[in-house]
């Protein structure tokens, strides 16, 4: 199934995508958020889909975050080598973990703002992993039994923010609008195989990034079991799993975003995202 929620920031309601069309099941369900995958959800709702008739929406005005503001966002840092070596770091030898701030999330095809006294707001295109329970202590071998599904995020990353304004990554992850994520979740059964989906990022329809989920360094059972070694997972819970090379900060020069660019990114399986870069403004 392909979870989606439709409407205005903070009212969207929850729906499925099926054959390009839009189901409402905000009648059963409250929102896709920690209570929803906490009790069985997706079980409950592939059998509404199964056996319910769904009213359809014509025309959606917004898609929303495909998952409600969950407990938390967590990122892996530098899971990809060739995005380490354009960057100047070392292979991490364990998962480098960050968090973005939940205010961060916003929808597939938001405008995203550079903030404030911004002069170095970059990409990221990366693979999300949602969490299905709660998951503490977990091993790689049962690591899937824990997971909802996936989506793509763009990680949209402040350079000075996160590098030169000393502290950790964290001051320049969690800006708002800085976490696009959708537009839908897939869930397992949709994907064949998570360590073989093609992504990519444009700016202004020039192709900057271009990997696959092969090239991870960690992949995706040893982060959820690796991550829950240190703290208990929630369900609704997003993990994004790092980016490739291709991002502003590796450019020579540098390249960031300005006002009016439009960053385009996808992935096999998860849909596409599209968001124009706009100035803050009080």
């Amino acid at each position: 199934m392909k979870l989606v929620r439709l409407g205005d920031l903070n009212k969207e309601k929850p729906a499925v995508l099926i054959d390009g069309k839009y189901f409402d099941v905000s009648a059963y369900f409250q929102d896709f958020n920690e209570a929803f995958f906490e009790e069985g959800g997706i079980e409950k709702l592939a059998d509404i889909v199964k056996n319910e008739i769904l009213e359809e929406i014509s025309h959606p005005q917004r898609i929303g975050s495909c998952v409600a503001r969950p407990s938390k966002i967590i990122c892996v840092g530098l899971n990809y080598a060739d995005h380490a070596k354009e960057t100047g770091a070392a292979i991490p030898t364990e998962p480098i973990l960050f968090f973005k701030s939940t205010s961060a999330l916003s929808g597939p095809y938001d405008d995203v703002i550079i903030p404030k006294n911004s002069v170095k707001t970059d990409w990221e295109v990366e693979f999300a992993i949602v969490i299905g329970k709660k998951a503490s202590y977990v091993s790689e071998e049962t690591a899937y039994d824990y997971v909802a599904g996936y989506c793509l995020h763009n990680d949209v990353s402040e350079r000075e923010f996160q590098l030169e304004r000393g502290g950790n990554w964290s001051k320049g992850k969690g800006c708002d609008t800085f976490a696009p994520l959708g537009p839908f979740l897939a869930t397992k059964d949709e994907i064949q195989d998570v360590h073989n989906l093609n992504m990519w990022l444009d700016i202004n329809g020039k192709r900057f990034q271009t990997s696959n989920t092969k090239q991870l360094i960690f992949n995706v059972p040893q982060i959820v079991s690796y991550i829950s070694q240190f703290m208990t997972l929630l369900p609704g819970d997003v993990i994004s799993t790092g980016t490739p090379h291709g991002v502003g900060l590796g450019l020579n020069p540098p390249v960031f975003l300005k006002p009016g660019d439009v960053m385009t990114l996808g992935m096999d399986g998860l849909g596409e995202q599209k968001q124009k870069a706009i100035a803050y403004s009080a």
